[in-house]
């Protein structure tokens, strides 16, 4: 598949079979994030992988919306940064997760985004902490968002080419 193609499939998936993913499936997807590009070389992410079904179900309840699919993932990565070894741990993290979707993708599996940082729970305690609560990851790491994969459960369209902004597009020209 194009890369162009594949940019034009990828859709968040939220529904998922109970089919599990693989190992070389994962192992693939965890390739990807620790060649994504990071901020001069920091490689300042840390990944999280869960497949406990206990665990999910209490991870998709981090947040008071948007994390409750988490707990129909065959598996989640929470991705994380290290606030004390770069400044742009918020943007390496974001091409981490960004990247292990388009290889979920390319692999046939669904996933969507839960974004964490700056997120609440329903009694308005940071998603954040209750996640380290819940994983037991140090006070220097802090999560930008869990990344739900799996096999998916629903088939969506193909990005509309007829909806893209290109008036959001700017092309400088010199005078």
């Amino acid at each position: 598949m194009d890369f162009k193609d594949l940019v034009q499939k990828r859709r968040s998936i939220r529904k998922f079979t109970d089919e599990e993913i693989s190992s070389e499936q994962l192992q693939l997807i965890l390739r990807a994030a620790l060649m994504s590009p990071t901020s001069k070389g920091t490689r300042a992410w840390h990944f999280i992988v869960v497949d406990d079904k206990d665990m999910l179900e209490k991870m998709s309840n981090v947040r008071e919306m948007g994390s409750q699919f988490v707990a129909g993932a065959a598996v989640a990565i929470v991705v994380l940064g290290d606030r004390d070894v770069t400044d742009a741990w918020v943007e390496d993290a974001a091409l981490a997760a960004v990247t292990m979707q388009y290889q979920a993708a390319e692999l046939g599996l669904g996933s969507c985004w839960c974004h964490i940082r700056n997120r609440f729970s329903a009694v308005q305690e940071p998603a954040d902490n209750l996640l380290r609560f819940l994983l037991k990851y140090p006070e220097n790491l802090t999560a930008e968002c869990i990344i739900g994969i799996g096999h998916p459960a629903i088939e969506r369209k193909l990005q509309d080419e007829d909806g893209l902004k290109w008036e959001n597009v700017s092309i400088y020209k010199k005078d």
